[in-house]
């Protein structure tokens, strides 16, 4: 059985609230716990309508207080907008107040686009060229050897992960005996190749003995398949939003939605969401086991963007059950 863990943006959906989209991630998380998924994650964007996890460790830690036994972290902190010490305080407060729960992936990309970019106040270049040095620098203030004294921070036990969706987070994973997360839920290009680079280089370290390989996977379930695949539109569109230049909150789903769009379109959702499973309990077994077997993943990242928030917890529920949870 293929341990699930959970990828939660905190969508905001037309109509609705970034308060609702919290509270919506709270029921989230506590029916994830109850089904047995092992851990759910937070993703830092910013400057997107539809996406209200900004704040990624003040997220973390509501969502922390909220449950008692699923890890929670980041999925992950984009270490480029932050520096290295801050992330070490942060992650180390709430390895104090939750303590042998809290996981910190992080990220090289900015997150969000070069408008947004410059507000964050960064040289995001030249931040991005020092993201293998970061990364260490976070690990060695939870050790206890930074350059100055995190507090908190400083013996924290908090798992650390490297994110990414090309060869290069795969290396320095592999480099560093670390944990490694693949976004291939919206970047599936180079999952085959990272996975080879990943396992290929690996060495062992003080916190990893053997790659541990975990996979973005979206999940979009229903009663029937038909159900599932007019769900799956909300998400469709929120991707042709994006990559159009029109992001905005989470639409309704629209039935007949990617039928009716441009082949260009279409091709582009094929490529993006290929890592996907849509459909009911049967079909997202066959298709999950599927991908595991094709990748031999150590764990799944599921996530949907749904509109109706009992679909989207409906819809984990069938995916625990299709996993075997």
């Amino acid at each position: 059985m293929t341990p699930l863990s959970i990828l939660d943006l905190s969508p905001v959906v037309q109509g609705s609230s970034v308060r609702q989209s919290f509270a919506n991630s709270v029921a989230l998380a506590q029916a994830g716990e109850q089904l047995g998924y092992r851990r759910i994650w937070l993703a830092e964007h910013h400057g997107m309508p539809g996406i209200a996890s900004a704040a990624t460790s003040v997220l973390i830690g509501h969502i922390a207080g909220a449950t008692s036994t699923i890890r929670v972290g980041a999925g992950g902190i984009m270490l480029p907008n932050h520096a290295p010490l801050l992330i070490a305080e942060q992650f180390g407060t709430l390895d104090a107040l939750y303590p042998g729960r809290i996981d910190l992936g992080l990220g090289r990309a900015p997150g969000s686009d070069q408008k947004v970019s410059q507000a964050i106040r960064r040289d995001l270049h030249a931040a991005s060229e020092r993201f293998p040095q970061d990364v260490q620098e976070v690990m060695a203030y939870f050790r206890g050897e930074g350059p100055v004294v995190a507090v908190p921070g400083g013996g924290a036990n908090v798992d650390v992960w490297v994110l990414g969706s090309s060869l290069f987070g795969a290396s320095l994973a592999a480099h560093l005996g670390l944990p490694y997360a693949f976004a291939s839920h919206f970047a599936p290009q180079a999952l085959s190749q990272a996975i080879e680079v990943y396992r290929g280089y690996f060495k062992p370290s003080a916190y990893l003995d053997k790659p541990y390989l975990m996979l973005g996977y979206n999940v979009i379930a229903a009663d029937t398949d038909e159900e599932a695949a007019v769900l799956a539109t909300s998400q469709q569109q929120a991707f042709v939003n994006l990559v159009t230049g029109q992001p905005d909150r989470l639409p309704p789903p629209i039935p007949g939605y990617r039928e009716s769009l441009p082949a260009e379109l279409q091709a582009h959702l094929a490529r993006t969401l290929s890592c996907s499973a849509v459909g009911s309990v049967e079909t997202v077994a066959r298709q999950m086991q599927a991908f595991v077997k094709e990748t031999g993943a150590d764990e799944l990242m599921v996530t949907g963007m749904i509109f109706d928030h009992a679909a989207r917890l409906r819809s984990y529920e069938i995916a625990a059950q299709a996993a075997g949870l």
